[in-house]
């Protein structure tokens, strides 16, 4: 059954439940329907109207609820099926086990996972990047009428959100998963100030190192490159400029941990920071403190069981190592995978953020 979401579909559904009470009452007090059975005035054929009534009236009240859960302006305001305070917003980078976390987080009960929506790209790269000498009154985005699109903001992400996910229970958590949205994470956050938020972090040398194994001759990327130009450039640059490839991953991590970071400082709703280094060292423990810290109960049990299911040790051996999006595993191995000169690129480009969050190398 289709899912209406304007106020012209929620004031219908409540039409229709009007009519049938209307008809109901009109049998129930012995007034002839005019055009049906029942004016015939047999006391069972009026019982089995009834009864259909009543089940009519069951189906209109299931869809009206369905409708306003879908998101309905209705009176009242708000009250679609994803609440703000059951987003959970996923931030930080590509390449930093995002995917990995993001599978063991929809694999756990009353959650859901919207896998990379790009929407903090999209409002991020235009308030951030295209702002420069626009701060008139005119720019859509400018400072001067903040308040007013931060709310289109979050009516674009809710909206969005609840027609993806129809069938998502009020009580249910929806895992954003957004490493490649991240430079717009103060958007977000200042558009959703009460959902909550989980700040996943890699050492960026690694990252780079991950990033580059994909891009080269023989990696995962390869299988992209036909459907994005944007994708066929950067393998082709790492085939024939793996520096380049390097400093530029190293750039779009300083760009998007940096305001990954901001916003988690600024954020005052429920917020977890995560290493990758300890979700692999200690997966089961990281986990309970990630629920603990976001203020979600959820049995240790279960928590063991999406573990287990998504651990390394899990994935078929085909279906990872070098090339594969599943690649390695292991923290440090950048001092293989880099050379001197990448590893000096990549320092130096985010020095501030080792200093601050790897500062023992």
């Amino acid at each position: 059954m289709p899912v209406y979401k304007t106020r012209t579909a929620f004031e219908v559904a409540r039409r229709i439940k009007v009519f049938l009470n209307l008809e109901a009452g009109a049998v129930r007090n012995g007034t002839p329907v005019p055009g049906d059975i029942g004016a015939s005035g047999d006391p069972g054929r009026e019982q089995e109207l009834e009864r259909a009534l009543e089940d009519k009236e069951r189906e209109v009240a299931r869809l009206s609820a369905k409708l306003v859960a879908a998101g309905n302006d209705a009176p009242g305001g708000r009250r679609g099926n994803v609440k703000p305070e059951n987003v959970i917003w996923m931030l930080g980078t590509a390449r930093t086990g995002s995917t990995w976390l993001g599978d063991m987080m929809k694999n756990l009960p009353g959650h859901d996972l919207w896998h990379e929506p790009r929407v903090g790209e999209f409002f991020g790269f235009y308030a951030y990047e295209r702002a420069a000498g626009r701060k008139t009154a005119n720019f859509i985005l400018g400072p001067q009428h903040r308040e007013v699109w931060l709310k289109s903001m979050r009516n674009f992400v809710l909206d969005g959100a609840e027609a993806r996910f129809p069938d998502l229970e009020a009580s249910d958590y929806l895992v954003i998963k957004e490493p490649n949205g991240s430079i717009g994470a103060p958007l977000l956050m200042q558009a959703m100030p009460e959902s909550r938020m989980v700040f996943l972090i890699r050492d960026p040398r690694d990252v780079a190192a991950s990033a580059l194994d994909a891009a080269s001759e023989g990696g995962w990327l390869q299988t992209r490159m036909k459907k994005s130009p944007r994708v066929r450039a950067r393998v082709e640059t790492a085939t024939s400029q793996p520096n380049t490839l390097v400093a530029n991953r190293a750039r779009m991590y300083l760009q998007a941990v940096s305001n990954s970071r901001d916003a988690y400082e600024a954020h005052e709703g429920p917020k977890v920071l995560v290493r990758y280094e300890e979700l692999r060292a200690d997966t089961l423990q990281t986990m309970k403190r990630i629920y603990s810290e976001l203020g979600i109960l959820i049995e240790e049990r279960k928590l063991a069981r999406v573990v287990k299911k998504h651990a390394w040790e899990s994935i078929p051996e085909d279906k990872k190592g070098p090339g594969k999006f599943a690649r390695k595993a292991t923290p440090g191995g950048w001092r293989e995978d880099l050379t001197s000169k990448q590893v000096r690129i990549v320092e130096e480009t985010t020095a501030p953020l080792l200093k601050e969050f790897y500062p023992t190398g």
